[in-house]
């Protein structure tokens, strides 16, 4: 990739950004078409702009909170006591069999609360962090590092999903869906008197593609959100989907699950008044 004060480093930083900058542009742009073309010019009535206006607002601020909080929330780091001393990372590089290395991990880890395992039954190693790897954890290409709880790497939101932000992640689909769904149905009547050549001027071409970017985000949406929810309530990260996590008798899909709510609590904590509210309550 280059080394990281080179100009193709920059660019390919630079350029990690454009899916992001996406997303904000037609959210702007929803913003500029629905307040102003939708809720000044042209709906008549003051009681129904003024409902419209203050749904649009709370959602649209839920939304773009837990989005922010997904994005800008940095990856918290893998716990020193996981991290491997330089010898004995040079002893793994010197063993002469993966029977030796096997000894020296297993010896390393036998006081770390790790339980998950290579396919071969080897506590993992991360070569690259130099670590013993946490349950759960990953190493992201991308984000260079080891990555605890780890989902998925998502260029949507520049970052990994993982234990830092999934709670964000699952509001910022949630609020998304929900922000979707009420333009769609909000401007419905509108796009019809559309269709029956009811509406004038330009303002028109902005509600009817908002309608249709609305729906097909809202579409496309809703079967990623009730499928991390399915997730969540299983305890399983999209890669643990995927592939089963292994642990010593064996792959087991279920291995961390502890029951549908506690599984929930893990994700959004114990206390319901932060539930809904993008702020870290996640339980590890």
């Amino acid at each position: 990739m280059g080394k990281q004060n080179g100009s193709c480093w920059w660019c390919v930083k630079a350029f990690k950004w454009v899916p992001v900058i996406f997303i904000l542009t037609i959210v702007f742009w929803s913003y500029y078409a629905y307040v102003v073309q939708l809720c000044y010019y042209t709906i008549d009535s003051y009681i129904q702009k003024t409902l419209y206006l203050i749904f649009f607002h709370i959602f649209i601020a839920m939304f773009l909170w837990s989005y922010w909080k997904t994005v800008f929330t940095d990856l918290i780091s893998v716990p020193e006591v996981f991290k491997v001393p330089l010898s004995e990372v040079e002893k793994l590089q010197q063993a002469q069999s993966e029977e030796a290395q096997c000894a020296i991990l297993e010896r390393l880890g036998q006081n770390l609360p790790v339980s998950n395992r290579t396919i071969r039954g080897a506590i993992r190693f991360c070569d690259k962090c130099q670590l013993i790897k946490p349950d759960r954890a990953h190493h992201c290409s991308v984000c260079r590092a080891c990555v605890l709880k780890m989902d998925h790497h998502c260029p949507w939101v520049n970052n990994c999903v993982a234990y830092h932000n999934y709670k964000f992640f699952i509001l910022f689909l949630g609020y998304a869906l929900i922000y979707c769904v009420f333009i769609a149905s909000t401007t419905l009547q509108y796009f019809i008197h559309f269709w029956k050549g009811e509406l004038d001027g330009m303002g028109k071409f902005h509600i009817l593609f908002l309608f249709f970017i609305a729906l097909m985000f809202a579409v496309s949406l809703n079967s990623l959100f009730f499928y991390h929810c399915y997730l969540i309530l299983h305890n399983r990260s999209t890669l643990e989907a995927f592939r089963p996590p292994m642990f010593r008798m064996g792959k087991d899909k279920d291995g961390f699950n502890i029951g549908k709510y506690n599984n929930f609590q893990e994700v959004f904590g114990e206390n319901k008044k932060l539930w809904f509210l993008p702020i870290f309550t996640s339980e590890f």
